[in-house]
């Protein structure tokens, strides 16, 4: 007796609990331009709260999001070029760039050496004098052959990609000349990074 009636409240609990299951997709919600009265309007979709920003969107540093200062591209950086910011560039620059341009930059990667149109080497004197600004742009918005990269590659990784590829250009293009005394003794020693 004991055990039928401990089995009957085991599944009268059971039924009890299964009526209040819901699953997601049959949820109370609103669909998109449903009727409702709770609102004067009747309008299930609301308009966002004015000044409203998703998430990751707010672009508020145009200089920063474009590379350029008014309609020009921009002469320099929008933070400081350090260290580590040209680690990360190189980083960058050999995963995502290397497979066209290569390693040094003269555009003779590994997708070129199988039959993809070479991009313009970054040595010629058209891209050692172009301004950081441009760079920045090509790699947003693509150029030629080459596709945008904005999707991929985050902002602030964009340019220290740009920042790398400076770096290329200098130590590609450098001489004794361009080094200061400490430089060039610095040097002679093995010294430095």
């Amino acid at each position: 007796m004991r055990a039928r009636a401990s089995v009957a409240a085991a599944l009268a609990l059971g039924g009890l609990f299964a009526g209040c299951r819901q699953d997601m997709h049959d949820q109370p919600k609103y669909e998109a331009y449903e009727r409702t009265d709770f609102f004067p309007d009747h309008r299930s979709s609301r308009e966002p709260v004015a000044g409203t920003v998703a998430r990751g969107q707010l672009k508020d540093d145009d200089f920063l999001e474009t590379g350029k200062i008014g309609d020009g591209f921009a002469e320099s950086y929008p933070f400081p070029v350090t260290l580590e910011v040209l680690r990360r560039g190189r980083q960058r620059y050999e995963i995502f760039c290397t497979p066209c341009h290569g390693l040094t930059g003269r555009g003779n990667g590994m997708v070129v050496e199988r039959g993809y149109k070479a991009p313009p080497s970054f040595h010629i004197d058209r891209l050692r004098n172009e301004r950081p600004g441009y760079y920045f742009d090509v790699i947003t918005r693509g150029f030629g052959a080459m596709p945008d990269y904005a999707a991929q590659v985050p902002v602030r990784d964009r340019w220290a990609i740009v920042a790398y590829v400076r770096a290329l250009q200098l130590s590609q293009n450098a001489t004794l000349a361009d080094l200061t005394p400490n430089q060039r003794a610095t040097l002679q020693t093995g010294g430095g990074e």
